[in-house]
C-alpha cells in the first residue's frame, strides 16, 4: 500500500455520503460517494434513517481506501460535515428513537412563528426577521408538542454532526458551528440561551443538549477500534470537531479571513462571510461568534431558489434544445450559455424575479413567488435563461448590499458549486456585484474543508487559517467589467423596486385558498 501522509474528510449531504482523501497540500487523491434515501412521509416533512447513513459512510470509506491504495495508518486526521439542522433524539446510548428530522423539514413552521412572536432579543440572529422552521429549537418544540412520549424519554437531543462524531469517537459533543448558527448558542454570552428556551416552552431542553461544545477543528478524540474496523481504517486516527456542510465549505475554499465572501451555489445560493465585530441588522443572519474561526463572527444570507430555477427552465421550457444538444454532442446548458451570452444586458427587456420558493434574505418572505416581466413573441428560451441568471445575480447583490449597510463590504467572492460550470454565470455575478469572483482548484469545498479540520485536529497545522491557506489554491479569477456593471444597474434598481410595489399583491395571491 502507498505510504503517503494524508487526511480524510466525510461529507454527508442530503442525497449521500462522500469520502475524500487529500494529501497534506490539499491535492485530491480520491472521492467516493454512496447514496442513501430521503423519506417524505407527508407534505413538508423529510426524514432519513441514521443506520442508512452509517452504512453509506462505511461503504464509501472502504472504497476510498481501496481505490486510493493508501495505507490507512498514513491518515493523520479526519473530520466531518453534515446537513444542518438535521435533528435526532435518543437515550444515553445514542441510538435514535425515531428517524432524523431533516434540515429541509418544515413541520415546525407554526412553532417557528410563535418563536418569532415572542420578540425576544435572540431574534437578532435572524436579522430581526422570521424564525426558520429548520432551526433546532423549533423542531424540539414540535417534538415536545406532537411526540411528547419520545421527547420526554430522550435524554439527549442533537444534530447529525454530533451523532456522526459520536459514532467515530464515542464522545458526545456539539459543534459550535451548528450550535451558534442554528441553536442560538453564543460563546460570548454564556452559551446556551436558557432564557430564550424558557420563553418558548423548552425549559428542559438544555439538559438534553451536549454539555461539551467544541470549536471546529478541536480534537474530539481518537477513532474507536469498532468504527475503524467498519470504515476500513485504523484505530486512533485523530478526529476533529466538524460542522455544517456549507460552513465547512468556507474553510475548504479558504474564505476564512475578513474581506472574503463565500458564495456556495447549487439548487440555492448561500452567502457567508467572516467579520471582526458583531453585526445584527435587518436582512442579515448572524453574526455568530466563533462559528467558523475563533475570534471572528460569521454573517450569512441565502437565496432559496437559484440553480433549481435554472434546472426548471431547462427541463420545462427547452425540450427542443435537447435534440440540438444531442446533434452537437454538448449539453443544453452549453447552448443556453452560448446564446444567452450573445444577448444584450437586460435580456431584451425581460426582468425576472427569483422568488420561486419565496425569499430567504434579505426580505425573509415565504409568500412571494417568481415572475417574468416583459415577455413578447420574439423572445426565446435563451432570453428567459439570461433573465433568470441576471435575476439570481440581482438577488445576490441585494444580500451583499444588506451586508454593506451593516458594515461588511467584500473585496472578493469565492465561489463553489454548480455556477462554476458556467463562465457566463460567473461573469454576470462579477459584473452585477462589481466584485472579483475567485474559483479554487478544488471546488468540493465541504469535503476538503472536513479534511482541513482533520489536519488541524491531527496537529499537521496549528489552526484553521494556516491549514486552509496551505491546502487550497486559486485556479482563476473573473474580474468585473465597469461598463457592464453600470449597464446592469438600471435593471437591478427595477428588480429591487418590484418587491416593494407588488409584495402585498403577491401575498394575497399566494395565500388565497
Amino acid at each position: 500500500m502507498k505510504q503517503l501522509d494524508c487526511v480524510l474528510g466525510i461529507d454527508m449531504g442530503t442525497g449521500g455520503a462522500r469520502v475524500g482523501i487529500f494529501d497534506l497540500k490539499g491535492t485530491p487523491i480520491v472521492f467516493c460517494e454512496e447514496p442513501y434515501p430521503l423519506y417524505t412521509p407527508a407534505s413538508g416533512r423529510a426524514e432519513q434513517n441514521p443506520d442508512e447513513w452509517w452504512a453509506a459512510i462505511c461503504k464509501a470509506s472502504r472504497r476510498a481506501i481501496k481505490e486510493s491504495g493508501i495505507d490507512p495508518s498514513c491518515i493523520k486526521g479526519m473530520s466531518v460535515d453534515t446537513t444542518c439542522c438535521t435533528v435526532l433524539l435518543s437515550g444515553d446510548d445514542m441510538v435514535p428513537l425515531r428517524p432524523a428530522i431533516m434540515w429541509m423539514d418544515i413541520r415546525a413552521s407554526e412553532q417557528a412563528k410563535r418563536m418569532y412572536e415572542t420578540g425576544h432579543d435572540a431574534l437578532k440572529y435572524n436579522g430581526y426577521g422570521m424564525v426558520s422552521a429548520e432551526c433546532l429549537p423549533a423542531k424540539a418544540l414540535w417534538l415536545k408538542e406532537n411526540e411528547p412520549e419520545l421527547y420526554h424519554k430522550a435524554t439527549r437531543f442533537y444534530e447529525c454532526t454530533d451523532w456522526l462524531t459520536y459514532r467515530l469517537t464515542g464522545e458526545y459533543t456539539a459543534s459550535i458551528n451548528c450550535a451558534s448558527s442554528r441553536w442560538y448558542y453564543n460563546s460570548e454570552e454564556g452559551g446556551y440561551p436558557v432564557d430564550f428556551y424558557n420563553t418558548i416552552g423548552l425549559e428542559d431542553l438544555v439538559e438534553k443538549l451536549p454539555p461539551r461544545v467544541l470549536a471546529m477543528g478541536d480534537l474530539v478524540g481518537g477513532l474507536t477500534a469498532a468504527a475503524a474496523e467498519e470504515l476500513g481504517l485504523v484505530a486512533g486516527i485523530p478526529v476533529g470537531e466538524g460542522g455544517a456542510d456549507a460552513f465547512v465549505g468556507v474553510i475548504g475554499l479558504n474564505a476564512v479571513q475578513p474581506g472574503k465572501l463565500t458564495l456556495i451555489t447549487g439548487s440555492s445560493h448561500l452567502h457567508i462571510a467572516q467579520v471582526k465585530e458583531a453585526i445584527h441588522s435587518k436582512g442579515v443572519w448572524g453574526s455568530y461568534p466563533d462559528a467558523i474561526v475563533k475570534g471572528l463572527q460569521m454573517v450569512e444570507g441565502g437565496q432559496t431558489s437559484t440553480g433549481s430555477i435554472v434546472n426548471w427552465l431547462k427541463e420545462q421550457l427547452c425540450g427542443n434544445l435537447k435534440v440540438q444538444a444531442a446533434e452537437e454532442g454538448c449539453s443544453v446548458y452549453d447552448i443556453l450559455n452560448r446564446e444567452a451570452e450573445a444577448l444584450p444586458i437586460g435580456a431584451d427587456g425581460i426582468i425576472a424575479l427569483d422568488f420561486f420558493q419565496g425569499n430567504r434574505t434579505p426580505h425573509v418572505d415565504p409568500d412571494v413567488r417568481g415572475m417574468f416581466y416583459g415577455l413578447s413573441l420574439g423572445h426565446t428560451p435563451a432570453h428567459m435563461y439570461r433573465a433568470v441568471i441576471e435575476s439570481i445575480c440581482y438577488g445576490t447583490e441585494t444580500i451583499i448590499d444588506s451586508f454593506r449597510q451593516a458594515g461588511f463590504s467584500p473585496d472578493g467572492i469565492v465561489v463553489s458549486g454548480g455556477a462554476v460550470k458556467s463562465r457566463f454565470w460567473l461573469q454576470t455575478h462579477a459584473d452585477v456585484c462589481n466584485v472579483p469572483i475567485i474559483v479554487t482548484k478544488v471546488t468540493e469545498g465541504p469535503c476538503l474543508g472536513s479534511a482541513i479540520l482533520g489536519a488541524v485536529a491531527g496537529g499537521v497545522y496549528p489552526d484553521i487559517q494556516t491549514a486552509a491557506e496551505s491546502m487550497t489554491t486559486v485556479d482563476y479569477t473573473v474580474e468585473p467589467d465597469q461598463q457592464r456593471h453600470d449597464a446592469y444597474m438600471f435593471y437591478y434598481e427595477k428588480y429591487k423596486e418590484f418587491y416593494a410595489l407588488a409584495k402585498d399583491w403577491m401575498h394575497s395571491v399566494t395565500t388565497h385558498k
